[in-house]
This record gives C-alpha cells, sequence and structure tokens, in this order.
C-alpha cells in the first residue's frame, strides 16, 4: 500500500522508531520536528487504518467530506496532505476549535452540521468528492454512511470507522460489524475490512466504493 502524498514516516526526539507524519501546525500536543507533526494512530481511527496498511485510495489532493471531525485531530492531518477537505460536526464547543484549526489551513472547511442529515450541507459540499471519512460514534452509523454515499464520485473511495459499542454495548462486536457491513451493501461495495486493535477497540476500518 502506498501512503498518499505528504504522509511519510519520520522519526522525532531522536528515536530509531518512526511514524506516520504531515506537515502542518500542531494541533493536540502531538511531537514536531522540521515542521513534520507526528500522527498518532492511538488518537485517529484513519491513522490506524493507515498504520495497518490498509488500501484507502488516498494519493494527496483529494477533496474530502470528513463526519464526525469533532475538535479536528484527524482531519486537521487529512487537510494537510489533501485538497479541500469538508469537516462536518455536529457539536458547537468542538467546531470551535475545528475553526482555530482551519486558521492555519485554507482547505479546511468546519461545517456545524448533523451527518445524519447530509440534506442541510449538500448546498455547500461539492459533489463528486474523492473520499467520504467517517467517524461517527452514534447508533446507526451505517446509515449514515449510506446518506452521504450521494457525495462521492463513482471512483470515489468511503474510509470509515464503525464503532461496536456505539450500535450495541451488550452484542459481541462481530456481530455488530455483521449487521453494519450488510447494512452498507444498499449503496457500497466493500472492498476491505480490518479491525483496529490494538489501536481502537471493538473497531472495525473499511474501505467501500459506491455502487
Amino acid at each position: 500500500m502506498s501512503r498518499p502524498e505528504g504522509v511519510e514516516r519520520r522519526a522525532f526526539d531522536g528515536s530509531e522508531a518512526s511514524w506516520l507524519a504531515t506537515r502542518g501546525e500542531p494541533v493536540y500536543g502531538e511531537p514536531v520536528e522540521d515542521g513534520w507533526r507526528r500522527w498518532n494512530p492511538n488518537r485517529s481511527k484513519l491513522g490506524a487504518m493507515l498504520e495497518h496498511e490498509m488500501d484507502t485510495g488516498l494519493a494527496g489532493g483529494e477533496t474530502v467530506l470528513y463526519l464526525g471531525a469533532a475538535n479536528g485531530t484527524t482531519v486537521s492531518h487529512v487537510a494537510d496532505f489533501a485538497g479541500p477537505t469538508y469537516a462536518v460536526e455536529f457539536a458547537p464547543r468542538p467546531v470551535r476549535d475545528l475553526l482555530d484549526v482551519a486558521e492555519s489551513r485554507n482547505r479546511l472547511f468546519p461545517l456545524l452540521k448533523d451527518a445524519r442529515k447530509p440534506e442541510t450541507y449538500a448546498h455547500v459540499v461539492e459533489a463528486d468528492v474523492d473520499a467520504v471519512v467517517q467517524d461517527v460514534a452514534t447508533r446507526g452509523q451505517a446509515r449514515v454512511a449510506v446518506e452521504n454515499a450521494e457525495f462521492l464520485a463513482d471512483d470515489g473511495r468511503l474510509l470509515a470507522a464503525f464503532k461496536a459499542r456505539s450500535e450495541d454495548v451488550t452484542r459481541d462486536p462481530d456481530d455488530v460489524f455483521a449487521d453494519v457491513l450488510a447494512d452498507l451493501e444498499s449503496a457500497y461495495e466493500v472492498l476491505e475490512t480490518q479491525r483496529l486493535e490494538p489501536y481502537h477497540a471493538d473497531h472495525l476500518g473499511v474501505v467501500a466504493r459506491p455502487k
């Protein structure tokens, strides 16, 4: 799997180990060296997918719709290497943080919207985006992905992290994930799946393309 242009493996603080990194202003206290900021997979589902060498299809420069942007931990890294990046978050407090993150990233566009209601931002987000990145910890995660499939280009990719406990804390995660994948089938062809341990417990990374 090739990493996106603008994402490199770098050493920090003189360590022999290397980590994924992007170029940009720091956001969440991550180490920075020579302009490169460490991308912590323990705080980023997409970072964990890249660490697991999932084939995200990202090459750099893509137009991205990011669902569940929260305070900007992951979407800030995405905006470092992608093209226009629309960051949807429904909670006002994290959006204030997103606005601060966007000050040094002119390709990042925070949207105070609910990812379960794509009609509320359809007039803002470009049609035919290259990637929908989803990290929405709510019941009905597959439905969110299906309802936002309208924004994807025919050859675009859904890059999603599904949290079993957000669907049902009482069920076995494998059973939850089976239901999620079945629900995706109405709009997507699933290309790859990968559990995201050890970075994130009971999460499933999914790469899919629209049907």
